[in-house]
């Protein structure tokens, strides 16, 4: 991060935790296949499934599709301890998975939020909404066609701001 004040997104993304073909046909496979993105838990399966259970309970208490065809799931609480800085993994599903959201739409654009405090999580949940409204920004991530290509649209979205 740029300074301790400003979140900015595009210091939280790597080529390496994302992907943009999920093979996933439910909810539970999108956070599995989210997870296993997260190159920091990759040789730790005790934080990966401490992680997976705080998101799957989360999801259990309201879904994190938020509509427009994205879901940001996140655990309810940061995960002291399992990372030491924010982690954002995205990831896009060509038709969709059916995650709750208040408008029926099947979520297609996943960002998996990590943080290890509450301030951090808070700031990311809020800036991520933020550029997310943009719909022009939801196709160019959808029509993106490689790594590189999300994090300079989100770069470019973070400017804007």
């Amino acid at each position: 991060m740029k300074n301790s004040n400003a979140i900015v997104l595009t210091d939280l993304l790597s080529p390496a935790a994302m992907n943009l073909n999920l093979a996933s046909t439910d909810q539970s496979s999108v956070l599995d296949e989210l997870v296993n993105q997260i190159p920091d838990l990759a040789q730790q399966p005790a934080a990966r499934e401490t992680l997976l259970h705080a998101l799957r309970e989360r999801e259990k208490l309201h879904s994190t599709g938020i509509g427009d065809g994205i879901a940001l799931p996140h655990a309810r609480n940061a995960l002291v301890g399992l990372v030491d800085h924010p982690v954002i993994v995205f990831a896009r599903h060509a038709k969709g998975i059916p995650f709750g959201a208040i408008d029926g739409l099947p979520a297609r654009l996943f960002f998996l939020l990590i943080a290890p405090t509450v301030t951090q999580h808070l700031g990311i949940l809020a800036r991520l909404s933020r550029i997310l409204r943009d719909p022009k920004l939801r196709q160019a991530l959808l029509s993106a066609d490689r790594p590189e290509k999300v994090i300079s649209t989100i770069r470019d979205a973070e400017a804007s701001l």
